[in-house]
């Protein structure tokens, strides 16, 4: 290989998920608590703490690193839950917990000096300057960047700072402020950022009427779709509304990035890891995903183009895009 091979880190919402991701080559996997200490406390996901370290012994004895993401806001006057998780991510022994909440960053650079700390993507640290303040400030090592990012900024960071930077490459697509996912909560009354449920499913409904198949979140509907048609899990940021007499998604539309296209130029940027994201996904998904984002990063480190249908198979609404990366839309 031509150049040096970016850390690959996939999810695992479940311990059968984590071995999947493990079996298929990731070179770490991040997790979570089963609380609302991350960013996907979805009702069977999760890990619980006995999981955890033999999620970590069954990675480590296979050369993969465990990740804990740690990664929601924390209540004002309630770190408890917060900071009993990095009690027990340190307790445990993973390689790295992914923060966002300023306080958590500073309890665990007070009180777990030795923890690895990374900056999740929910802090949307998006030049130099931000990702220097985290590691002066916390000891931070690495950076989840916001998908809002062209690889020619990414390529212009290198220089600037000291902070390894990962990107993600394929999965879900939310180029919105990253961090800063709201919405939800004028719905439902819970977001991702605070207690890690984005569209709870107790407040998701699908109803067949005369005009095709509604989704709904809360009292809102969110999509209406033809018979036949696909219907995706409904988000909000992913809704279909009508605003000044047209209807169209105003946030974003149901697509999946797949970065494959760019993904020797993500490589010559120098990248210090590639994420696929995905930690609600079952475990047939993340293996055929990690495998084949695995066989495209080495490609793409031997200076290969790689193809970028790929992993099309996989797309959330059978739809891909580069994203922000490559703005061809411009």
């Amino acid at each position: 290989m031509s150049a040096a091979a970016p850390e690959l880190v996939c999810p695992a919402g479940t311990p059968a998920a984590l071995r999947a991701a493990v079996d298929a080559g990731a070179d770490a996997v991040y997790v979570g608590f089963r609380d609302e200490t991350n960013a996907r406390n979805f009702p069977g996901l999760n890990f619980s703490r006995r999981e955890l370290a033999d999620a970590r012994a069954y990675a480590h004895a296979r050369g993969s690193k465990l990740y804990l993401a740690i990664n929601t806001f924390a209540r004002a006057g309630d770190l408890g839950p917060w900071r009993q998780a990095l009690d027990d991510a340190a307790r445990t022994g993973v390689d790295a917990a992914i923060l966002s909440d300023l306080g958590v960053l500073e309890i665990a650079a007070q009180e777990h000096p030795d923890l690895r700390l990374h900056l999740s993507v929910q802090a949307s640290a998006a030049h130099p300057e931000a990702l220097e303040y985290y590691r002066r400030s916390f000891g931070v090592r690495r950076a989840v960047l916001p998908r809002v990012l062209t690889v020619d900024d990414i390529r212009a960071m290198g220089a600037r700072t000291d902070v390894e930077y990962e990107v993600f490459v394929f999965g879900g697509l939310c180029p919105m402020a990253e961090g800063r996912c709201f919405l939800s909560s004028y719905a439902t009354g819970k977001s991702p950022n605070t207690v890690g449920v984005c569209s709870p499913a107790g407040d998701v409904r699908y109803r067949q009427r005369a005009d095709g198949l509604v989704t709904q979140v809360g009292a809102f509907t969110i999509n209406r779709v033809a018979d036949g048609q696909a219907a995706g899990y409904p988000t909000l940021c992913k809704g279909r509304f009508r605003v000044r007499g047209e209807e169209a998604h105003i946030f974003e539309e149901p697509t999946n990035l797949n970065a494959s296209s760019v993904m020797r130029e993500l490589v010559e940027a120098g990248v210090s890891a590639l994420k696929i994201e995905g930690r609600q996904r079952g475990r047939a998904y993340v293996a055929q995903a990690v495998r084949n984002m695995r066989a495209l990063r080495d490609a793409a480190v031997r200076g290969e183009t790689p193809a970028a249908d790929r992993l099309a198979g996989l797309a959330e609404g059978a739809r891909g895009s580069t994203g922000v990366y490559r703005k061809d839309w411009q």
